[in-house]
């Protein structure tokens, strides 16, 4: 039986998996108005699910905004499960890094005839936004960045262990993937510094506008929530915005700025 999301991709004319040469890549459509693509946080296991519900805790409801609630009434908001991710799958190969998740952002983006689009993204999904931002700085009006990840003193090992983890249970689920191939991909993600995927440099440099809600841990470091507001010419930032005493405040930052920037 179709969920309700579903029913309403039918009733658009639209199947809510897009099929590429090489993934699958299931997604959800909220809203109407001017689109913002959303990628979900929880590492490599980024998917829709995760906007509605804590990845480390499903039973309780995460400390972020849901932007398929909190912007489909002035928005058209999409949501998707990243390859290999949720109900998304695809190959995986030597070469894989951050523009291939971004080249799978702009095919969801042509499929469903987007030429222009906000982007948010928390965790992961930050960096994915900046990835996106750099392929096709002229399909991205505006970048919320919640919780972004990146490279501290404290947090090195970090990301290869989380990949790690994640890489042997989708060889599990999937054992026909190559493991070198997956090791070889995660050494090209995680190889570099800052946000992994873009430099400082291109931050500094680029004129989309972006708003930033800097993370709180060892996986999100605050520094490099504030280090990107600052290097970015037309970055904000929200710093009060976890729980339950600050998510309504957030999201109406989040709509406000997005409003202010949409064409």
């Amino acid at each position: 039986m179709s969920t309700g999301r579903e029913a309403a991709l039918y009733f658009r004319g639209i199947m809510p998996t897009l099929k590429l040469a090489d993934a699958e890549i299931y997604f959800e459509d909220y809203g109407a108005g001017f689109p913002v693509l959303a990628f979900a946080p929880g590492g490599h296991r980024s998917q829709a699910e995760f906007w509605h519900r804590s990845p480390a805790n499903p039973a309780n409801p995460p400390p972020w905004m849901d932007p398929t609630a909190e912007l489909a009434e002035h928005f058209r908001v999409i949501a998707m499960d990243q390859r290999n991710a949720g109900k998304s799958r695809g190959s995986v190969t030597a070469a894989d890094d951050w523009w291939t998740f971004a080249r799978d952002h702009l095919a969801l983006m042509d499929h469903l005839r987007i030429a222009r689009s906000h982007v948010i993204g928390g965790c992961i999904g930050a960096t994915f936004c900046l990835t996106l931002c750099a392929l096709a700085p002229d399909r991205v009006a505006a970048a919320v960045l919640l919780n972004p990840i990146g490279l501290s003193a404290e947090n090195g090992p970090h990301y290869h262990e989380e990949f790690a983890a994640w890489a042997k249970a989708l060889r599990e689920r999937n054992p026909a993937i190559d493991g070198a191939a997956l090791r070889e991909s995660g050494a090209r993600l995680y190889g570099t510094d800052f946000v992994f995927s873009v430099t400082r440099e291109f931050v500094a440099g680029c004129k989309i506008p972006m708003l930033v809600l800097p993370g709180t841990d060892l996986a999100h470091p605050p520094a490099i929530g504030y280090e990107l507001a600052q290097l970015a010419p037309h970055g904000e930032l929200v710093k009060r915005w976890r729980g339950p005493d600050h998510k309504a405040y957030s999201a109406q930052c989040v709509r406000d700025f997005l409003k202010r920037n949409t064409p």
